[in-house]
């Protein structure tokens, strides 16, 4: 393997004096090509730092639905994904604690026909693999890789399972997952891209869910000069506080849960499957029509206020009521955890028609709380305790995106960011992030003048985390509609969501605080029928 010197302050003018050629435009596309070829890759040499590329490999055409979208999810790219580049490398090789080798690993796709765009691909749950370099976050059904972005992944620094946090044990590898390997990834992808087609990239983009939702909100944070526009969704912004959330939720549950023959409580077995369509049925009676259209999906959520207790058996339990316990631990947990003070630490989770949910990631009450690194189950909770740790813990502190919300630096250069979430997502709660938004609006210049020049959030009803819900249209494209913000000034009041829940229908995700609403007449599957209103 070959070794690439690659500097952190490249795309200065003395490192692009070192690049090929400018790249041609491709006649009648106006896309770039190559300036160079792709097996040439290995042997490319930029000043600064030592960096090897192992591998550049050519990649032919992919027809439609031949392309799996990200590890594990089946789902597959429902367009042809063009022929492109694909380098794979990494850098700042060492050997770490417990002799354990660390490296920052990467992978850059490069389109035989760029369109001048950058993305970064942003991870998901501790990282620790380099998945596909496709941009499939909140795209819609065309990935950023098939539009002609150049497009970058990474492993953060480290190797493991998504779930595995022993890379924490060391000092560099767990800041180069809180947030330094963006910075240093984002500098590296740019250069190789600048090099390859001869000319650096006019606009560069962030896109991300879950943990790439906290890697954009870190990007737009820490690094105000490296992206003209950024897409979050469901970030895991503040993994202390939202843990805490999920304690106090399962908590709630496991107090009334039953046991087995070992003594141990099951908190996703407080409701039976009859119970929980009774809860959801409930909801969407209270709920479904705040929008103007009984149809299953819950877009003012907002104004969705259910009490459990109108489900409270007068006597004996039935299925058709919930007895006392069950109504209080569901009002307990859908409340959210509150110190000793009444302070509430983290938000409550919205009532939704997901949360029921069962499949490969439950819904909250299905899963009685239930996080997919914790235990199983807590007979107890002392929440100032609980915030007494977060608030002491070093790791928790770099990670937690949730406390910075000066963003006048980017917005100055014109930086877009448009938040999106999940309103039935079992880990974090989608009013954490709508928080977020406020308290970062009030920050930042005002909410009426943040939403009208710089940032929007949308509410994406029934969608679990980052996507899926039997009752969710979670194909809607915020890269396209961050692109046209920044771009060409066209800020987005809605984008059309779609998904395979409902066959057939569409809906505009409208930006809050606004919502769809049936105009009452027309087509009710159809999203022209339907008007963004507060």
């Amino acid at each position: 393997m070959k070794r690439i010197v690659i500097g952190f302050s490249v795309l200065a003018a003395a490192a692009l004096s070192n690049l090929p050629a400018a790249g041609e435009e491709s006649a009648g596309t106006g896309r770039v090509v190559p300036a160079m070829h792709c097996a040439d890759l290995p042997g490319l040499h930029i000043p600064g730092l030592a960096m090897t590329i192992a591998k550049a490999t050519a990649v032919p055409e992919s027809p439609p639905d031949t392309v799996q979208y990200m590890p594990p999810f089946p789902m597959k790219v429902r367009v042809a994904i063009p022929p492109y580049c694909r380098a794979e490398g990494d850098f700042e090789e060492r050997v770490g604690v417990g002799s354990v080798h660390y490296a920052i690993g990467f992978a850059v796709a490069l389109p035989d026909r760029w369109n001048g765009r950058f993305l970064f691909q942003g991870g998901g749950g501790f990282n620790g693999s380099v998945l596909p370099p496709l941009g499939t976050a909140a795209a819609g059904d065309t990935p950023a890789l098939a539009r002609g972005f150049a497009v970058v992944s990474t492993d953060s620094g480290h190797k493991g399972a998504v779930f595995d946090p022993a890379f924490f044990k060391d000092q560099e590898a767990a800041l180069n997952f809180a947030n330094a390997s963006v910075g240093k990834v984002t500098t590296v992808a740019k250069a190789i891209v600048a090099s390859y087609y001869g000319r650096p990239a006019t606009h560069s983009y962030f896109a991300g869910c879950s943990t790439g939702g906290r890697e954009g909100m870190e990007a737009s944070e820490r690094l105000p000069e490296e992206f003209d526009g950024i897409v979050v969704g469901d970030p895991a912004m503040d993994v202390g506080f939202s843990s805490i959330g999920l304690v106090w939720f399962n908590h709630a549950m496991t107090e009334t849960a039953p046991t087995d023959s070992s003594g141990t409580p099951h908190p996703d077995k407080v409701f039976s499957p009859r119970d929980r369509k009774l809860v959801v049925d409930s909801i969407m009676k209270a709920c479904d029509a705040l929008d103007g259209l009984r149809d299953g999906m819950i877009f003012n959520t907002g104004q969705c206020h259910f009490d459990p207790t109108v489900l409270q058996c007068t006597g004996t339990k039935t299925e058709s009521c919930l007895s006392a316990a069950q109504v209080n631990a569901l009002k307990t947990a859908f409340a959210g955890p509150k110190d000793s003070h009444g302070r509430q630490v983290y938000p409550g989770f919205p009532w939704d028609s997901d949360i029921a949910a069962e499949g490969v990631r439950p819904g909250i009450l299905a899963s009685g709380g239930t996080s997919p690194v914790g235990p199983q189950y807590h007979k107890t909770i002392d929440v100032d305790g609980a915030v007494e740790r977060v608030e002491k813990d070093g790791v928790q502190q770099l990670t937690d995106t949730v406390n910075w919300t000066n963003l006048n630096s980017f917005f100055a250069r014109g930086g877009k960011i448009l938040y999106f979430h999940g309103t039935s997502d079992p880990w974090f709660s989608a009013l954490a992030t709508l928080g977020y938004y406020q308290r970062m609006a009030k920050d930042t210049g005002g909410m009426d003048r943040v939403r009208a020049q710089s940032a929007r959030f949308f509410f994406v009803p029934g969608m679990e985390h980052c996507r899926g819900g039997p009752a969710a249209l979670d194909r809607f494209d915020l890269l396209g509609a961050v692109v046209n913000w920044v771009e060409r000034g066209k800020a987005p009041d809605y984008v059309i969501a779609t998904g395979p829940a409902f066959p057939g229908r569409s809906r505009p995700l409208c930006a809050w605080p606004q919502h769809a609403r049936y105009k009452g007449h027309g087509n009710s599957e159809d999203a022209t029928s339907f008007a963004c209103t507060e």
